[in-house]
């Protein structure tokens, strides 16, 4: 059974950094693509970072440059290490997995994801 747990999530001011954590358990770790989403209120998920099996990581526009995916392989943890944040990434941020077909910031390859941890970006 494939478990996703985030942590870390919290208020920050702008400008702020957070470090989000997410432990996996009973799935393939190394060879599947490993994503963050989010999504606000009254929006869309959207992907903002995927990690590829390969070690290749891509951003949507939006967080380029501010967000940085990672993972420990020995600990099976996914990190998303954000700074400069902006009261507009404000959300709930979801870890996922899954081996579908597509390129790992697409909605469409993945199968599992977390229950979500809270970000909120305020003065």
């Amino acid at each position: 059974q494939v478990q996703l747990v985030e942590s870390g999530g919290g208020s920050v001011q702008p400008g702020g950094s957070l470090r989000l954590s997410c432990a996996v358990s009973g799935y393939n770790f190394e060879t599947w693509c490993m994503g963050w989403s989010r999504q606000a209120p009254g929006k869309e998920r959207e992907v903002v970072a995927g990690l590829e099996s390969d070690g290749t990581k891509t951003y949507v526009d939006s967080v380029e440059g501010r967000f940085t995916i990672s993972k420990d392989n020995r600990k099976n943890i996914l990190y998303l290490e954000m700074s400069s944040l902006k009261p507009e990434d404000t959300a709930m941020y979801y870890c996922g997995a899954g081996a579908n077909d597509g390129d790992c910031v697409w909605e469409s390859v993945y199968e599992y994801w977390g229950q979500g941890t809270q970000v909120t970006v305020a003065s």
